[in-house]
């Protein structure tokens, strides 16, 4: 594997690019024979500077033929992933690409650095290439997490005008783009995403941070903020709140995560770290008639360890 570029990237966005989620640097490095870059809101996670957690190299031509020791997950059609000579191989598909992989990612074991490989008949002639191109994006990042960092989570994430984390937690049509659209736009209010959230501890605090991946509502901000509680969304005909504490929170903490199933140490830290984040910030289960009453109603009573309106 060749020595990767670490920290500043000074060259463009053409020539490589460092992304900053949830407090994770990636960058990403070409060899300066095709563009580079990223789109949507992923932009927005774009830094100038800074020490790389993970560090890319990127190629587009034909992929090498880079052998399988064994196959460790298998998600369909989509990807797979196998250990090589000692390091992890992804593999990427898409019915509309053909047979073959159209993508190819060589990361060493520690997921410091590694080597993408992008079929050139999958991109436009002239096109930017993001070798992150999704699920890579968050594959990386919840492998990166799952080592003692931290872990993801299927929810909405607020910052209040007080500058405090709400984290309001749901499968999918729990209601978390809505609850997302009721606070937005309110003075001194920020959405971190109305689908994904990053949680992590810094310097003994639990914190939640945006990322790019985006519920309908399309919200995403590269922003982070103390996590002060965390709500289970429950749709209902009236707004009702109550504490929830224990193995009850820290369970349905975990069924809306995403660690990495195919590494059982991973997912041993991610049960340990969202138990301790469940015994530390208060955790209530939220149900709520979808207006914009539930936002004075949460303020209301969270002080009073729950009530119903």
């Amino acid at each position: 594997m060749s020595e990767p570029a670490h920290a500043v990237l000074d060259s463009g966005p053409s020539r490589g690019f460092l992304l900053k989620i949830g407090g994770l640097m990636l960058s990403v490095t070409g060899d300066g024979t095709f563009p580079l870059g990223v789109e949507g809101e992923k932009t927005k996670f774009i830094v100038s500077e800074g020490q790389a957690d993970i560090s890319l190299r990127a190629f587009l031509g034909r992929l090498p033929a880079l052998s399988a020791d064994e196959i460790v997950f298998d998600a369909g059609p989509v990807w797979q992933l196998y250990r090589h000579k000692g390091a992890y191989l992804f593999s990427f598909s898409s019915l509309s690409f053909g047979p073959g992989p159209y993508k190819l990612a060589l990361i060493d074991q520690a997921f410091s650095r590694g080597e993408v490989y992008v079929h050139p008949d999958f991109q436009g002639p002239g096109q930017e290439v993001d070798p992150l191109w999704s699920p890579l994006d968050q594959l990386l990042i919840s492998s990166m997490l799952g080592r003692g960092r931290g872990a993801e989570i299927h929810s909405c994430g607020v910052i209040d005008s007080q500058g405090s984390g709400h984290l309001f937690v749901g499968v999918s049509g729990a209601g978390k783009t809505t609850m997302a659209r009721l606070w937005q736009g309110l003075p001194g209010v920020s959405i971190l995403s109305d689908d994904r959230v990053i949680l992590r501890r810094l310097e003994g605090n639990i914190r939640m941070y945006g990322t790019p991946w985006h519920g309908e509502g399309g919200m995403a901000a590269a922003s982070d903020a103390p996590l002060k509680r965390i709500y289970f969304l429950n749709k209902a005909d009236q707004n009702a709140l109550q504490p929830l504490k224990g193995a009850g929170a820290a369970t349905r903490l975990f069924s809306c995560c995403f660690p990495p199933l195919y590494d059982r140490e991973a997912v041993d830290y991610t049960l340990g770290f969202l138990g301790q984040v469940a015994q530390e910030v208060p955790c209530y289960e939220l149900s709520v008639f979808p207006d914009e009453r539930v936002i004075g109603f949460i303020n209301s009573v969270t002080e009073s360890g729950g009530s119903s309106l």
